[in-house]
C-alpha cells in the first residue's frame, strides 16, 4: 500500500513538473520606445521566450509535419506590416532523419505599425497572436496561442 503512495506521489510530482515547465514559455512585446506620431510608421517588436531545454519550430520549420510558428497582428484604423521572421537554427532530433528549423532562447520578430496623419485617438492598441509549438529533443507539445496586446502613447 506504501508503495503504491508513493508512486503516486512521484507521478504527481512529474506531472507538475512537467506542466510548470510547457507552461514557462512567455510573449511579450513593445511599440516603439512607447509612443508614436500621426502620419509616421513605427516599429514594434515582439519577443517569444522558451526556457533551455525547450523549442519551437520556425516559420519555414523544413518538415512538413512540424507545425510552423506565426505571428499575426491587427490595430483598429492602423496600417500593419509584413511581420519579419528571424532565421532559426538548423537542429537534427530523434524523432527526425532530415534536420528541423527551430527557434531557441529568445526569438524577437518586427513589424511596422503607419498611424495615419488624422489620427485623432491619444492612444494606439495593437492585438498580437503568436501560435507556436514548444518541443524537447524528444516530443512536442500540443501547440498553443499567446494573445497580448501592444499600446503606445500620442508624442
Amino acid at each position: 500500500m506504501m508503495k503504491n503512495i508513493y508512486k503516486l506521489v512521484l507521478l504527481s510530482a512529474i506531472f507538475v513538473a512537467a506542466s510548470s515547465y510547457v507552461n514557462a514559455q512567455s510573449v511579450s512585446g513593445s511599440i516603439g520606445n512607447g509612443t508614436f506620431t500621426p502620419g509616421k510608421t513605427v516599429r514594434a517588436k515582439v519577443v517569444l521566450s522558451l526556457p533551455g531545454g525547450l523549442h519551437a519550430n520556425s516559420r519555414y520549420p523544413g518538415s512538413e509535419y512540424a507545425i510552423p510558428t506565426t505571428v499575426t497582428a491587427r490595430g483598429s484604423g492602423l496600417r500593419i506590416g509584413a511581420v519579419s521572421y528571424p532565421r532559426g537554427l538548423n537542429r537534427t532530433f530523434e524523432f527526425s532523419s532530415n534536420p528541423i528549423n527551430v527557434y531557441e532562447g529568445r526569438t524577437s520578430f518586427g513589424f511596422n505599425i503607419t498611424v495615419p496623419a488624422n489620427y485623432i485617438r491619444k492612444t494606439i492598441s495593437v492585438d498580437v497572436k503568436v501560435k507556436y509549438q514548444a518541443c524537447t529533443n524528444e516530443v512536442c507539445y500540443p501547440p498553443k496561442t499567446k494573445d497580448i496586446t501592444l499600446t503606445a502613447r500620442a508624442n
